[in-house]
């Protein structure tokens, strides 16, 4: 009897360490499931079973609780879209004061200025707010227009535009590089920057040629509307934030045309800001 034990006892101590393989003899897990196209079905996470289920809208996101249980996440909780007005930036396009949306053009390619302005203010037309710490992902699309008096360019002479937004802290301010609602770092403490431009995010460029003749160089640039688009990310604590745009126009042969005017805003200007929340 007492040989009877000790023989169960060691066959059940081996099943209880036993790794347990589907489609394989020889699994290198606890659960080992072969196959290239092996799936695994929990019918406690279907939807018919859990209303955390999205069904047939999207695949649904699976998470590991505390006790290593397999559960649903509300997928609203971790992705939000923050920020997403309708033509973001103010359509007249200005000539000058604090608040315009004129860059001049260098000859250098150096000197962003800053430029736009929202076209309505408050809490999702000017400014998104953050609740908790967010990995934020900002795409947008902004409109220009270059001329020269009010007057299409025809020079045929090759430009370069870039953009790159930036953020202030509780809403749109009189357009100053030094102002300290600026924001100059991440939520980590990292120094947000381009081209020596503090809180510079997704920077965006591009070149063409003007002109109004018909051939190698005709019709790429005169009379035209252009947009330029731009994606970035950026870690962010809790509070209100307002994007804001900055950009530059410079050109290679200076000769000829003189003091040539970038204006934006003009068409439609979208910006998009999505929340990716973390712990």
């Amino acid at each position: 009897m007492k040989n009877t034990f000790i023989y169960i006892s060691l066959i059940t101590t081996s099943l209880s360490l036993a790794q347990v393989g589907v489609n394989t003899t020889t699994p290198q897990e606890e659960l080992h499931i072969e196959g290239a196209t092996s799936t695994i079905r929990v019918e406690g996470l279907n939807f018919a079973n859990n209303n955390l289920n999205l069904g047939t809208i999207e695949n649904t996101r699976v998470y590991v609780d505390t006790d290593g249980d397999l559960v649903l996440g509300d997928g609203s909780t971790d992705i939000e879209v923050l920020f997403n007005p309708a033509n973001y930036l103010d359509d007249p396009l200005d000539t000058g004061g604090p608040d315009s949306n004129v860059i001049g053009q260098t000859g250098t390619g150096s000197g962003y200025s800053e430029a736009g302005w929202p076209r309505q203010e408050g809490p999702g037309l000017s400014t998104f707010t953050l609740s908790r710490n967010a990995i934020v992902e900002i795409n947008y699309s902004i409109s220009y227009d270059l001329d020269k008096a009010g007057d299409p360019i025809d020079d045929e002479h090759a430009r370069t535009v870039q953009f790159y937004v930036y953020l202030r802290r509780d809403g749109p301010d009189v357009q100053n590089p030094g102002d300290q609602t600026l924001v100059r770092f991440d939520v980590d403490g990292n120094p947000l920057n381009f081209a020596g431009n503090a809180g510079a995010l997704g920077y965006s460029g591009q070149f063409y040629t003007n002109g109004s003749s018909v051939g190698a160089s005709g019709l790429e640039g005169f009379d035209k509307r252009f947009f330029a688009t731009g994606h970035d990310y950026v870690k962010l604590g809790p509070g209100t934030y307002t994007p804001m745009f900055a950009g530059v126009c410079f050109v290679a042969n200076t000769a000829g045309t003189g003091q040539v005017s970038m204006q934006i805003g003009g068409g439609d200007d979208e910006i998009v800001v999505v929340a990716h929340y973390y712990n």
